[in-house]
């Protein structure tokens, strides 16, 4: 990943690049295309082998089987073993891609994300001209498979983070753990790490023709048991290979293994994979003890949930009285002609290009408490709305060139007033441009918050002009 990504813009791919390969489990030849995309597209998928080309979402609501990797359907849409292009996609910092298919089921090549990454990088990634929207795990959340003994817990963190723990109670793989604490080691710590599978898990495969496109280089096989030389040469023509053998720590005569934890760092990979069918981008630490595939959807659609459940939350600035401004009081008054007992705005905590965050203490001493009402104070509802439109001043005059400007509303929008604001309350006050500024006009979302309640919300229409 470059020196320069910016992981809260959003990006996509540069061009449009193509890519082949067999299906482990279909055995037939895919080509993939991986296409730039939209802001807000997110990962989704074509068939274009069949009739009206359809589309499937990446989205663990759309999952119908983990048996042997994750299988997305929808209607007559069927794509298989997504697991290691999305983590690839995730890994790289790409979140809008169509990815278009001629067949069933992703490419195993490897085994890995590594091929993928490999080209992904070769042919560039492109920052969009929008913000990426980053959904931060307030609490635990936490998935329980008491038959497998699966454990899997997302907490808050600062940004996304994993761990894994594996234990088949194998005395070839032992105990196994793996983690990434920063996405931008993906690409050498995990991306190589292939897909693995235990000797009697692939016989009952082959016993049912479920590995068509098997070969002895996509896959670790752990040998968990002594072989006969009749079963050496039934895996040998499996596998279409003149002699198959088994290296003395226990695998199929495979390459040596590209970590000593390999398999542990590959369940990371699949998690990473399948937990990108949330379709939001979190910040979270997840600790997974023993995931597999099944286990892994199954905690991606909990955490779906309690991102709908609670979206109206996210993104709601944190006010910490003792932060440095970004602007004071009277640094407010050199740029808004408001004054006294007009000015609605104490200090601005937050700036950039698109969005200002600013703070209003309302107290009992405000003017328009003693009649708004005398023995009930209530903030008037308006009030709250030219709070909102001032803190929005601030963020337009500040994108303008040199010089002195005021704004005049030119209309108000959905506006609704949710919760009521009484002394003591402390307004947070974000304005978002919703598109950029064209011949002094400005469109803006504006929200009011007291602590994470949502009190006042529109979409406000104003102009500038300069002063003279």
């Amino acid at each position: 990943m470059d020196k320069n990504f910016n992981p809260d813009k959003q990006h996509t791919l540069v061009n449009a690049f193509s890519l082949s390969g067999t299906g482990l489990h279909s055995g037939i030849n895919v080509i993939m295309t991986l296409k730039p995309a939209n802001p807000g597209f997110g990962y989704q998928f074509q068939r274009i082998d069949l009739p009206g080309a359809p589309i499937i979402k990446a989205d663990c609501d759309l999952v119908t089987d983990t048996s042997r990797g994750t299988t997305l359907e929808k209607g007559d849409c069927k794509v298989s073993t997504v697991e290691h292009i999305l983590a690839a996609l995730v890994g790289m910092g790409v979140d809008n891609c169509l990815i278009e298919l001629n067949g069933p089921e992703i490419p195993i090549i490897d085994g890995s994300s590594g091929p993928f990454v490999t080209i992904i990088e070769k042919n560039g990634v492109l920052e969009q001209d929008a913000a990426k929207v980053w959904y931060s795990i307030d609490t635990n959340i936490s998935y329980f498979d008491e038959n497998k003994k699966v454990e899997m817990t997302a907490m808050p963190a600062t940004n996304y983070q994993i761990t894994t723990l594996i234990d088949f109670n194998s005395p070839v793989l032992g105990t196994q753990h793996a983690s990434l604490k920063m996405m931008k080691e993906f690409q050498t710590e995990i991306a190589p790490c292939r897909t693995f599978c235990f000797l009697h898990e692939l016989e009952m495969l082959l016993d049912n023709n479920l590995v068509k496109g098997g070969d002895i280089n996509n896959a670790i096989v752990v040998v968990d048991k002594p072989l006969t030389d009749k079963e050496m040469g039934r895996l040998a023509k499996a596998f279409g290979r003149k002699k198959i053998e088994i290296k003395s720590e226990g695998y199929l005569n495979n390459l040596e293994l590209r970590f000593a934890n390999e398999p542990a760092r590959h369940k990371l990979l699949d998690v990473i994979g399948d937990l990108a069918l949330i379709g939001y981008p979190i910040k979270a630490q997840i600790i997974a003890n023993r995931p597999g595939h099944s286990s892994n959807v199954e905690f991606a659609k909990k955490i779906k949930q309690h991102i709908k459940k609670n979206k109206h939350t996210n993104n709601i600035p944190v006010y910490d009285p003792n932060q440095e401004p970004v602007y004071t009081q009277q640094q407010i008054e050199k740029t808004l002609p408001h004054r006294f007992p007009f000015i609605m705005v104490d200090k601005i905590i937050e700036l950039s290009d698109t969005q200002i965050v600013g703070i209003k203490n309302v107290t009992f001493n405000e003017y328009f408490f003693q009649g708004h009402f005398p023995g009930n104070p209530v903030m008037p509802g308006i009030l709250q709305v030219e709070a909102l439109a001032q803190t929005g001043g601030l963020l337009c005059i500040n994108a303008m060139p040199d010089g002195q400007y005021d704004t005049y509303f030119l209309k108000i929008d959905n506006c609704k007033f949710k919760q009521k604001v009484v002394p003591g309350d402390t307004l947070i006050l974000k304005m978002e441009l919703i598109e950029p500024i064209r011949r002094g006009i400005c469109i803006m979302r504006g929200s009011v918050y007291v602590g994470n309640k949502l009190c006042t919300e529109a979409d406000l229409t104003a102009q500038l002009v300069k002063r003279k």
